[in-house]
């Protein structure tokens, strides 16, 4: 197959999406399948991209690590695009990228799939606070609505966004496929290496948090866990790797609840030896985010053998729903450092909790996760593309007035 996907974020920008874009591309491609993105362009992507249609881009007012692509730009390039013969379109974020994908699929006569990364529902109000929550809430309702019943099929990271989406009135056929995980790649790492790389104490207990420093990781409450834990372990360690405009105000936090010596930023992190080496620096991966639709670092701190202490808030449920290399902690301050605590004083049951999770996560293979997507493409190619005409007048409204503005 030839698998045309369109995305308004891909690496160098770091987050999940981009994650499980890279996932799916590398497991179309070893099973032979073609695979093209179309996303923005930044300003340090790789030189020796394959198939990356990049596209000019201008910064996005409320989020500046975010570009939004010129769609005039696609348009002209609409031709060139048709000339590749493309089986189906995958769009997987529901800006530009939506409505072109859209135009695009409808113009070629080919099945339109999206994949529901994000749940914008529990999201928008941290980047537009000058609207009150609730009409933000409802707004975000029906825009995902509308969007996600104009497509011929949706993927869902868990069955919690699908059970979501079910409240809003989605009515098209979703199939639930988490982003799996390229075994292969997980290598124990060095947590001396990487002690001695950022200055900590390697006898220190750490706890550690990876992911985009966004409000709505909830990574505050995680400050607030650690104040409470560091009157019983004096000398936790908090480390949180990743960028994201949260990490102003979480370093105003820290200060205000003096755990300055319990606290360290460091930043992005490139994904293989230096992600490994962070991951397995941890004594305990903790996370609290209510606003994930999978929860991928928990599998990833599983997958290298670090025991999880996580709430179960949305997509984290079917990760920890089996109950296998992670403790699960109540969203309350005392009780989420009580457990943190208990497995920091027992190396055994860190041991027999982070062995326990390494053989949970190969469960969660990229390998199986592509098959079932791959499952799905056939499907969709097997009956024909629907017209949507109330979608498409929407799309053609939305496309031509970000091309007025792009062109």
């Amino acid at each position: 197959m030839r698998i045309l996907m369109l995305s308004d974020v891909y690496f160098p920008r770091v987050n999940g999406v981009s994650t499980s874009i890279m996932t799916f591309i590398h497991g179309l491609r070893a099973q032979g399948h073609e695979v093209r993105l179309i996303a923005p362009r930044y300003a340090a992507e790789a030189a020796d991209e394959t198939d990356i249609e990049r596209i000019p881009s201008r910064r996005v007012l409320l989020d500046p690590e975010d570009r939004m692509m010129r769609a005039g730009e696609i348009r002209r390039r609409q031709d060139a695009i048709a000339a590749w013969q493309p089986d189906l379109v995958h769009i997987h974020t529901p800006f530009v990228a939506h409505y072109l994908g859209l135009r695009l699929a409808r113009r070629l006569n080919l099945p339109v799939i999206e994949t529901y990364h994000t749940y914008f529902e529990e999201y928008l109000f941290h980047y537009i606070p000058f609207l009150p929550r609730a009409t933000l809430r409802r707004l975000a309702r029906g825009f995902s609505r509308r969007q996600c019943n104009a497509v011929d099929a949706l993927v869902v990271p868990s069955r919690a966004m699908q059970r979501v989406l079910q409240e809003y009135g989605v009515r098209t056929p979703m199939s639930v496929i988490p982003t799996g995980l390229e075994l292969d790649g997980f290598h124990r790492g060095d947590r001396a290496g990487f002690c001695a790389e950022h200055g900590i104490d390697p006898n220190r207990p750490i706890l550690m948090h990876i992911g985009r420093v966004a409000h709505e990781k909830n990574i505050h409450f995680l400050l607030e866990m650690v104040e409470e834990l560091s009157a019983a372990v004096p000398d936790v360690l908090l480390v949180i790797a990743g960028e994201g405009p949260a990490r102003a105000q979480l370093q105003r936090q820290v200060r205000e609840l003096d755990i300055e010596d319990n606290v360290r930023f460091i930043g992005y992190l490139e994904r293989g030896v230096p992600l490994w080496n962070c991951y397995s620096a941890a004594d305990v991966f903790v996370f609290a985010s209510r606003t994930e639709t999978q929860g991928l670092v928990l599998l990833e701190a599983m997958a290298l053998g670090v025991p999880v202490v996580s709430t179960a808030c949305m997509g984290t449920h079917d990760i920890l729903d089996a109950g296998r290399g992670a403790i699960v902690a109540r969203e309350e301050v005392e009780d989420f450092a009580d457990k943190v605590a208990q497995l920091l004083r027992n190396a055994g049951f860190r041991a027999l909790l982070g062995n326990e999770g390494r053989h949970y996560a190969a469960t969660w293979s990229s390998e199986r996760m592509t098959e079932k997507l791959i499952q799905l493409y056939e499907q969709r190619l097997r009956r024909p593309a629907r017209l949507h005409v109330t979608a498409m007048a929407e799309m053609a409204t939305q496309a031509q007035g970000i091309t007025r503005k792009d062109s």
